[in-house]
């Protein structure tokens, strides 16, 4: 079994609560999640140079930072950075994160099934694309 950590990114409590159930700690049969939160933009990019996060899930609604704005800086500034997942108000928004160059869209409120799903998928390529790297 692969343990992944997943940095969750919003200044809402509340919001990094629904996000850490949606996912949860076994989105795949044959992965574990740790969490970490940042409530802050600040946070969020130092626990992304302090930590070997393996997925960014990020608040598109977050302030003052939001969760697009975050993932295109990162994207711009890591060369290797993890793969982004925004959760966004609208369905519309998702050309915003196309521009984001984000991985994954997901819209609140979030489908357990459907994040799960989607977290899965996303950690699966990472382990590929290591497998890859490293044979």
């Amino acid at each position: 079994m692969s343990t992944k950590t997943v940095l969750l990114y919003s200044d809402d409590q509340q919001v990094r609560d629904r996000m850490r159930l949606a996912i949860g700690e076994h989105p795949g049969k044959d992965l574990t999640v740790e969490f970490v939160e940042a409530s802050s933009y600040g946070e969020c990019v130092q626990l992304v140079d302090d930590y070997e996060i393996d997925l960014l899930v990020l608040d598109g609604e977050a302030t003052p930072g939001g969760g697009l704005g975050v993932a295109r800086q990162l994207k711009d500034e890591i060369d290797d950075c993890p793969p982004t997942c925004v959760v966004i108000a609208r369905a519309a928004d998702r050309w915003l994160a196309a521009y984001a160059r984000v991985d994954v869209t997901l819209v609140h409120p979030l489908d357990p099934i459907e994040t799960g799903r989607a977290i899965a998928d996303i950690l699966h390529r990472e382990v590929a694309q290591d497998q890859v790297v490293t044979a």
